[in-house]
């Protein structure tokens, strides 16, 4: 059971647009300023972050960095909104790469940069966002951000790796489960908290503290994705992802570990050799539900988000600390 019950701000506070009002000037002056900093005079690229920009997605991490920077400081600075541009445009950058590794040719319900332009040209145009965030850092001297963002792809990239290579043997433990969403998706949302209270503050204690938050909620954030591929509901994709690419997630190594060994072996089996069998795949989601595997993940989940929300209690309450839980309320809530 939860420790933290939504306070009456939070049922004030509860959709995504009233988050964003909190912040709403700053979230339109990124938004210009993220459009900028990816024009090129190249023609085709310029075309390409024309459709990017178009097409972004819901900006939780910016929006993270924008509220993480407010909650220390009455308005934010130049620092924290390159920050944000700095945070989305190596987020962006790893989406585009990730569609080519993994053949994608969809992306929030719109073609893929692979599927439109072929994956050369798509890893040019995820090596062009990358270089222009090193260049937005190191032109403007702000070496303690590029250092915090840094880390975060070095970690992305190992975690990956590291997945792969579980991924191979199916032999992935809840403890080496947790290692890899730390690395690949948490380190990401704990660098855009931790460089968007380094911008406002410049105080290092300060700044682990939320990355250590950002961690936390980016673990449950991860967590809440996995469980998706076991649901019933829309969610404008199909459950069983994960199995069919044999990615061993929570729910998955929980029931693996309670199993008999027939039902292990069995699980195993479709897993390696029936991944694409739909009605096999439903056959291994419906174990995963009888299990208590999803309950389980979900305890997990909240956890984390307790965890998550611990550390922010420890600062002084104020609308964006309000804004702040919502939206760490809003990772484990979230339909799609």
């Amino acid at each position: 059971m939860s420790d933290f019950r939504p306070s009456l701000a939070y049922l004030f506070i509860n959709s995504m647009e009233e988050i964003k009002q909190l912040i709403g000037k700053e979230l339109h002056d990124f938004e210009g300023k993220f459009a900028e900093a990816v024009k090129s005079h190249v023609p085709l690229l310029d075309r390409i972050m024309h459709y990017i920009v178009k097409r972004k997605g819901k900006q939780i991490r910016p929006m993270f960095v924008l509220l993480s920077a407010r909650l220390f400081a009455e308005s934010i600075n130049e620092n924290t909104y390159r920050a944000a541009a700095l945070v989305e445009l190596l987020h962006t950058a790893t989406l585009v790469h990730d569609d080519v590794v993994d053949d994608s040719l969809e992306r929030r319900g719109f073609f893929s940069i692979n599927a439109l332009w072929k994956n050369k040209i798509a890893v040019l145009v995820g090596d062009y966002l990358l270089s222009k965030g090193l260049l937005l850092s190191v032109t403007n001297k702000e070496f303690r951000s590029l250092e915090i963002l840094s880390q975060a792809v070095k970690e992305m990239s190992e975690g990956e790796l590291l997945q792969i290579e579980k991924t191979r043997k199916l032999d992935i433990k809840e403890d080496i489960y947790f290692e890899i969403i730390r690395r690949k998706t948490a380190s990401l949302l704990a660098s855009a908290c931790a460089a968007g209270a380094w911008s406002t503050t410049a105080d290092d204690h300060t700044t682990e503290q939320m990355r250590l938050f950002g961690e936390k909620v980016g673990v449950a954030f991860q967590i809440k994705d996995d469980l998706f591929d076991y649901g019933t509901a829309n969610i404008g994709k199909p459950t069983g992802i994960d199995i069919r690419e044999k990615k061993m997630t929570l729910p998955l190594i929980y029931t693996l570990q309670h199993a008999s060994p027939e039902k292990r072996r069995k699980i195993i089996n479709i897993v390696k050799n029936h991944n694409k069998d739909k009605e096999r795949v439903n056959e291994v989601i419906a174990m995963v539900n009888e299990s208590g595997g999803i309950e389980y993940t979900r305890e997990k989940m909240f956890q984390y988000r307790d965890e998550a929300l611990a550390i922010l209690h420890t600062f002084p309450d104020n609308d964006i600390r309000k804004g702040l839980e919502s939206l760490v309320r809003f990772t484990t809530d979230r339909k799609f």
